[in-house]
């Protein structure tokens, strides 16, 4: 079942074109990976379909809801965790989750303490945000997202600037997080995508180039690695 339907999406800032005709479906359940180098337009499109930003052209429906005309419904079936951790640094880690339940009126305690299982927060939970590791606010970051218990969780560069012990704690929890909510993740770690990712979308320069599984990706362009298949790809549309 699609969840998420795009359809000749287009965003322009003046000349400049940050996605071309993006057309492309996002399966319930699904952990979908939008890859790309910096400026290939996947935080835009994340943001579009957050209706935090406005598109130009085109059309987005996400759980049956159109975005131009359901933009307050969506907003509350969905979730992100931005590229910047989203945090209260002066708060502690328990009082972060509290106070973002509060905001979303989600009075489930027991909720709460999956999430902070699930997240392994239990040995920071009174410290301050801003003391903790880099790796230890990302998670914390997560977490607060899915406080509204979103049906669809938007995760942009997730890892960013984490040390690879770091990362590879996340992508635990991440793959952990697959079975509840259906999941989008934009990376540029090649790595990540194939570990994470049930399907995966390149883009380059705002234009789609293609969609598929690593192995089906791989198979189109005859390359024998998925970075080589990327680097492929991606020279190719620049030619």
């Amino acid at each position: 079942m699609k969840i998420i339907t795009i359809h000749n999406i287009c965003k322009s800032y003046k000349t400049k074109k940050a996605l071309d005709n993006v057309c492309l479906d996002v399966e319930q359940g699904e952990l979908f990976g939008l890859l790309g180098v910096n400026g290939a337009g996947k935080t835009t499109l994340i943001k579009i379909l957050c209706g935090l930003t406005k598109k130009s052209s085109g059309s987005v429906t996400i759980a049956g809801l159109d975005l131009d005309n359901d933009v307050s419904k969506i907003k509350e079936i969905v979730d992100v965790s931005p590229q910047e951790t989203s945090i209260a640094n002066n708060l502690t880690v328990r009082e972060n989750l509290e106070f973002f339940a509060q905001i979303y009126r989600n009075n489930d305690a027991t909720f709460l303490q999956e999430i902070i299982n699930t997240f392994r927060l239990e040995e920071v939970l009174h410290q301050r945000a801003k003391t903790l590791s880099g790796g230890y606010k990302r998670r914390l970051s997560i977490a607060v997202a899915l406080v509204s218990k979103p049906q669809i969780l938007f995760l942009d560069e997730p890892t960013l600037g984490l040390d690879v012990f770091a990362r590879r704690e996340l992508w635990s929890i991440i793959q952990k997080l697959k079975k509840t909510v259906t999941i989008v993740l934009t990376s540029h770690y090649l790595e990540e995508i194939e570990k994470l990712c049930d399907r995966v979308a390149i883009l380059s320069k705002g234009i789609l180039l293609k969609v598929g599984t690593v192995e089906e990706i791989k198979q189109l362009t005859g390359a024998t690695t998925f970075e080589n298949a990327f680097i492929t790809l991606v020279e190719e549309s620049n030619a």
